[in-house]
């Protein structure tokens, strides 16, 4: 077994140097990845995952969103969706009497977020 001092020196990883984007083209990528139907959190994450920091520009990303328009509050879509998906399996097993119960469960959750962010 060779001595630490014979042993070479690992390399370590490259940090990630992240993308400059003016801000007009951030808020263009941002518009873009909206159109696929991405919240506000999903697209934080997938600029991060491409290098790019939204903390280093001016606007928030849901305030980008609202100024188009396109904003989706992630809270209601993905309350909306899991409720989507728990009528469709009850629709098709109506014996079961646990999907019966997390559907008015999930229901009464969405009644509540809706009225918190006031929409009618």
């Amino acid at each position: 077994m060779p001595k630490k001092s014979e042993k070479e020196p690992k390399e370590k990883p490259k940090e990630k140097v992240s993308k400059k984007l003016s801000q007009e083209e951030f808020e263009k990528r941002i518009l873009e990845l909206a159109e696929k139907g991405l919240t506000s959190e999903k697209i934080g994450e997938t600029l991060r995952g491409e290098n790019i920091h939204p903390a280093e520009h001016k606007k928030k990303i849901s305030q980008i969103l609202k100024e188009n328009n396109q904003y989706i509050n992630p809270d209601l879509k993905n309350v909306g969706e899991k409720l989507e998906k728990i009528k469709q399996h009850y629709e098709k097993n109506k014996q079961d009497k646990k999907s019966m119960r997390e559907k008015d469960r999930i229901f009464a959750k969405l009644r509540i977020l809706k009225k918190y962010h006031k929409i009618v």
